[in-house]
């Protein structure tokens, strides 16, 4: 791939970014029909039964839902090939049901890892790792971990 397609690949994903910043649920949603394949491969499980671009429409809906401040700041942000790879730190207040916990009020920040494949100008794959486990204990769900 050329670099014109590595940087326009890494522009979009960053215009992606901005968008989920706003945490506007159906800004975002005509974000990922425009940015993203509909039958888009996600190798991360998620709390959805959706699949492709549905399935990230179903997700940000969940997470604004539960944290409607949500905001994604890239720590990393990595472009090569086809391929942009972000590391982010993630934070928001708990406000509404998430994963079926009530609202805690509680702040929440943690790491997360994803790696998007570009395909025609679009995302077309997306492999991801979050950090659960600290969401989950700064909401009181599980106890504290190691020490």
């Amino acid at each position: 791939m050329s670099t014109t397609g590595t940087t326009r690949n890494k522009a979009k994903f960053e215009r992606l970014l901005d968008v989920v910043n706003t945490g506007d649920a159906e800004l975002i949603s005509k974000a990922i029909d425009e940015m993203v394949e509909p039958g888009a491969l996600i190798h991360t499980p998620l709390p959805v039964d959706a699949t492709g671009a549905q399935a990230l429409k179903q997700v940000w809906t969940v997470l604004l839902r539960a944290f409607p401040d949500l905001h994604v700041t890239p720590q990393d942000l990595i472009a090569e090939g086809d391929r942009v790879v972000s590391r982010n730190t993630v934070t928001g207040h708990h406000q509404g049901e998430y994963m079926g916990f009530p609202p805690t009020g509680k702040s929440i920040t943690y790491d997360e890892i994803f790696i998007f494949r570009f395909a025609g100008g679009r995302i077309a794959e997306i492999w991801g790792v979050a950090d659960v486990f600290s969401q989950m204990r700064q909401l009181g769900a599980v106890a504290g971990g190691l020490s």
